[in-house]
């Protein structure tokens, strides 16, 4: 039988895909990364599921990586007036990228994973797929992942729900089968993302102008960076009615104020297109896509523009797709593919 490492967290979701993937057969050891201060306490939790399965423990520190392509990353963006997802960028260089690395050198045929998600292979080209539970539904944030990665990864989760893997959880004893999930950036202390970064760049934001959509100064505002396209509350601005961040710009540290109804765009330009079931945009892809991981797809047609630049074009305007989030394509329950966001219009 084939030879899989777990990504295991120690978390409930990890676990279960390693007792699940003994059950069926394989030769399993789990892997550890650390990648941050609270990684330490993960590799205690891990250690501790792979002592009560039975199988090998391997511990490897990637803190240099993970500061590097996740958390320099998440703070530059930040800088450009971009909004971020380093789960994304976690999963492309670090989960799947440095730890499947560390699997094929030990011997591994694979790596496996605790997401909401399956693998398939579809004329020829691994691609992601939507899970049984489509509440738990994690592709949007594993659309990065290449034909090589995607070749040696398996998630055992797919055809289950969340109750039915605390479920299995119990069964083994593990202490994580009840465990609360954590929504949180795990490098953001109390996920104050906005104080994080004035550390991280020893410095504190320049406050800047709140301006209207015709250019005319509304109020002061604590700098672009703690602001994002969509955003309502905590403006600290009083303007009679209700505003809503249209835009920013980065370059001139204003942030555009302006009723609700300017944040529905139609067309969608992205960038670092990343293709799974597709191997090419050459001519229009009529598919369905989304721009935020909670948001529902909705029909449209992707135009290639320029090598690795495209537009998206949607039946419906799409509430506030905002520059460096994903956009993600599908054909029903199957990832076509994705990109960062630009701009939306």
């Amino acid at each position: 039988m084939a030879k899989v490492m777990v990504a295991l967290s120690g978390g409930v979701d990890s676990s279960v895909a390693a007792a699940l993937l003994l059950e069926q057969g394989y030769d399993v050891c789990g892997g550890t990364l650390i990648l941050h201060k609270c990684g330490e306490a993960d590799a205690v939790k891990a250690k501790s599921v792979c002592d009560k399965l039975g199988i090998k423990h391997y511990v490897f520190d990637e803190r240099e990586l993970f500061a590097e392509k996740v958390i320099k990353h998440f703070a530059e963006s930040y800088d450009y007036g971009f909004t971020p997802n380093p789960c994304i960028e976690c999963n492309k260089h670090l989960k799947f990228g440095r730890l499947l690395e560390h699997a094929l050198s030990l011997g591994c045929d694979y790596i496996a994973t605790g997401h909401y998600s399956s693998i398939a292979k579809i004329n020829g080209r691994y691609a992601v797929c939507r899970p049984h539970d489509r509440k738990k539904d994690q592709t949007y944030v594993l659309w990065q992942l290449s034909q090589k990665q995607l070749s040696h990864i398996l998630m055992p989760l797919s055809n289950y729900t969340k109750d039915e893997v605390r479920g299995i959880a119990e069964r083994y004893g593990f202490v994580s089968a009840n465990a609360k999930e954590s929504q949180d950036i795990c490098f953001v202390p109390d996920n104050d993302y906005a104080a994080f970064l004035q550390e991280f760049n020893n410095k504190p934001f320049t406050q800047g102008e709140y301006v209207d959509n015709a250019g005319k100064t509304l109020g002061t505002h604590s700098g672009h960076q703690c602001y994002t396209v969509g955003q309502r509350k905590g403006l600290g601005i009083a303007l009679g009615k209700p505003q809503f961040v249209i835009s920013k710009d980065a370059a001139t540290n204003k942030v555009v104020l302006g009723d609700e109804a300017l944040l529905f765009k139609t067309m969608v330009y992205i960038k670092d297109i990343n293709l799974m079931a597709v191997d090419s945009l050459d001519k229009p892809l009529k598919c369905t896509a989304k721009c935020r991981y909670s948001a529902k797809d909705d029909e449209c047609v992707v135009y290639k523009t320029g090598e690795n630049e495209a537009v998206i074009e949607f039946k419906n305007a799409q509430r506030a797709p905002s520059p460096g989030q994903s956009a993600v394509f599908y054909n029903g329950n199957v990832v076509l593919g994705g990109g960062i966001i630009l701009k939306g219009e």
